[in-house]
């Protein structure tokens, strides 16, 4: 320290010059990055003009509703098809995945029907019939093509201009589409408990050709019929669960209040329970070293023995047990020492833990922030999301003509329904038909849909990145005017979170919104390098492999270092008001010239939250099995019964933990922002009587301080 009335010189950066009449917050504040702040709002208007293009050409209905072959959606009201709401195919073999069926086009007719076939039946049969059996003609009509009734036109002519499907299997709707009714019966694949069916062409099929579509479908709509079990859970049980997630509201408060006389009995328990576990580790693989004296084999090495595949043969050895007690040894030794030399340090976290939880109590409503938060960035997602589905919707129906690829030249190429009969395509391809593809465009906006998506997803990051920028200073503000009050709470200003807020809206967006998008270009390279690793992973090349693996971790652990800069940096702007460059280069040193007590403090705080977080948790998830499995006596009626009691079980404890977390940021934002204020005011005072110390008589006392201006007496 610096002689009585100076301040110490700082090791790293330039000499600090202080403002003496410096008491908290400054509240002359001017504007700071402007020209971020005018950019990111240009930005946030063409970011709804792009929302606004995307709604008026996208149309949502393509993702709702199937498509058929006409690009005519099934089930839409004011149609002819409103009463046929499910996707018939003529031919599902030819498109057996279900993938290919939900996002591309599969080869053959596509029709809206009412609902999906009952029966085996061929076209074939059918014809023969149609006139002593006219019952199944008119069942068989409705899955042709509409207004086709000539059950006297020749079968090879019908299934040449697929007026009617070849043949029918039993089906049922998933998804909106047709899909065979899969079932296995004595572990024999079956459709209608039959293995084989005729496929309308004189042949006999066997079940086991759509073996490819089933192994996809059966899976999915055993999960579709767990889906509606758990839905059904959800319905009767979820006001138990806003129950428990009030619960979790309530012991997070009451844990936050209680850190203020229990977060160093929790810290040193956590700590001598270490130590007594290695020690007795210690004295376990002594006694094993003793105990395996004298048995044979017992003084061989490693070395001697070689590899095992069997470990327990090493634990035969006195030799692996020396080498345990020697590792513990030096476990406990470092612990020891690093508690003996950190021990000031240690203390000095803890009084920071209990003068947070002291904040907290003072500023109440500091606890609600993560709400505002948690709205912001839920409609950024919300914008975000419905941007995507109409940039991914939008476009005009592309037909192309649909024939056999083998002898028609033009198969595959685009056409115009409307003009299709009176080319000479149908003459040179006998049979071809031009039916919808898909949805698409040849215009400048169908062009760029995919730049459109990346703005999309890059906007959305950056408006996320400065909902929690704004919730950090927000917060940061609102702490540091507890720490800097002479006298607490008489000093503290009124409405300190809203003053907090106010001055982080109208002076510092700039700032914040620098910060956000430095982030918001990080993240947006990391999921780009997620996309590529995706895409290669059925590549045999080790070296880009190795490539992206190494990008993926250097910008992971950049991302990691930014936002500790970020959270450092808005505390330093909600304090002084200074620019984001200047205030994380100012935050960054001051953590340099701190860097024990900042890794101390930060330990101490992950473990004691990490700690809050499971007692929750994992408390009102103990109390919520007990009533749901219904084990507690004088709520046994009331608990409901359910399919799956995990459901809801699972909901409160995530939840709960998620409810801790939120709570418990605003506890690490308010250390934080208090450890920064206690680091400037030992570089900005002595102790005098002209320059008192801020901090509170307990960090007083644990530095040593011989005396603390009465005024500044907060105890």
């Amino acid at each position: 320290m610096a002689r009585k009335g100076e301040a110490s010189a700082p090791p790293y950066g330039e000499p600090r010059k202080f403002d003496p009449k410096f008491r908290g917050p400054v509240h002359n504040r001017r504007c700071t990055d402007v020209i971020c702040c005018v950019i990111f709002i240009i930005v946030i208007l063409g970011y709804i003009a792009l929302g606004i293009v995307a709604w008026v050409h996208g149309d949502p209905r393509k993702v709702v509703y199937p498509t058929d072959s006409y690009g005519q959606f099934c089930g839409q009201k004011d149609t002819f098809n409103e009463n046929k709401t499910i996707l018939f195919y003529f031919n599902i073999l030819k498109c057996a995945s279900p993938v290919v069926l939900i996002n591309l086009q599969c080869p053959t007719t596509q029709l809206c029907v009412s609902k999906c076939p009952d029966r085996f039946a061929t076209y074939i049969d059918v014809q023969a019939s149609y006139r002593y059996r006219p019952d199944q003609w008119n069942y068989f009509k409705q899955y042709c093509k509409p207004g086709f009734n000539n059950p006297r036109k020749s079968v090879a002519q019908v299934l040449r201009d697929e007026d009617c499907p070849s043949m029918i299997i039993p089906s049922r709707p998933f998804l909106k589409r047709c899909f065979p009714d899969f079932s296995t019966k004595n572990g024999v694949l079956t459709v209608a408990n039959q293995t084989t069916f005729k496929d309308g062409r004189g042949k006999t099929r066997n079940v086991t050709d759509l073996r490819e579509a089933a192994n996809g479908i059966n899976n999915v709509l055993d999960a579709r019929s767990v889906g509606m079990k758990i839905f059904e859970d959800y319905a009767i049980s979820w006001y138990w669960i806003l129950i428990g997630l009030f619960i979790a509201m309530i012991v997070s408060l009451l844990f936050l209040v209680l850190l203020r006389f229990t977060a160093g009995v929790l810290f040193w328990i956590f700590i001598f329970g270490v130590i007594g576990i290695i020690g007795y580790g210690i004295w376990h693989c002594y006694w094993e070293y003793d105990h395996l004296k004298g048995i044979p084999g017992s003084d061989l090495t490693v070395y001697d023995i070689g590899f095992q595949t069997d470990f327990r043969v090493y634990l035969q050895l006195r030799q692996t047990w020396l080498a345990f007690m020697i590792i513990l040894c030096v476990v406990e030794i470092i612990i020891i020492l690093m508690l003996i030399f950190l021990r000031n340090r240690i203390r000095i976290a803890i009084a920071l833990l209990k003068e947070g939880s002291r904040a907290i109590g003072y500023i109440m409503s500091t606890l609600f922030y993560p709400i505002v938060t948690f709205i912001l960035i839920a409609i950024c997602i919300s914008y975000w999301a419905v941007t995507a589905v109409f940039l991914a919707t939008s476009g005009e129906p592309v037909y192309k003509v649909m024939a056999n690829q083998t002898l028609c030249k033009y198969a595959n190429l685009t056409c115009d329904p409307e003009t299709f009969n009176t080319t000479n395509v149908t003459k040179l391809c006998p049979g071809a038909q031009c039916t919808f593809a898909f949805y698409g465009g040849e215009s400048l906006y169908h062009k760029y849909i995919f730049i459109f998506q990346l703005a999309n997803a890059f906007v959305f990051l950056w408006l996320v990145n400065f909902a929690i920028a704004l919730g950090q200073c927000t917060l940061a503000g609102a702490f540091a005017s507890y720490y800097w009050a002479s006298r607490k709470p008489a000093d503290i200003p009124l409405w300190p979170l809203f003053s907090s807020f106010g001055r982080a809206i109208r002076y510092h967006t700039g700032s914040l919104a620098f910060g956000a998008l430095i982030l918001a270009i990080v993240q947006l390279i990391r999921v780009i390098l997620e996309y590529l690793d995706h895409k290669l992973k059925g590549t045999q090349n080790s070296f880009t492999r190795f490539l992206l693996c190494c990008l993926k971790c250097c910008f992971w652990c950049l991302e990691r270092f930014l936002k500790f800069i970020n959270r450092n940096a808005y505390i330093m702007i909600a304090i002084y008001g200074k620019n984001f460059c200047t205030s994380a280069k100012e935050a960054f040193f001051l953590l340099m010239r701190n860097v024990v007590r900042v890794a101390v403090l930060d330990k101490v705080t992950d473990f004691l939250l990490f700690l809050g977080k499971i007692l929750v948790a994992g408390g009102v998830g103990v109390l919520a099995f007990f009533f749901f499995t219904q084990r507690i006596p004088v709520f046994a009626q009331e608990a409901p019964a359910l399919n799956y009691y995990w459901v809801p079980l699972l909901t409160v404890i995530i939840g709960s933990y998620l409810v801790a977390h939120g709570f418990f940021s605003v506890y690490a934002m308010c250390v934080d922002t208090l450890f920064l204020c206690f680091c400037e005011d030992l570089e900005r005072n002595d102790g005098s009587t002209a320059k008192p110390y801020f901090m509170s008589a307990s960090l007083h006392r644990i530095l040593g301080k011989k005396e603390l201006s009465p005024k500044k007496a907060i105890g």
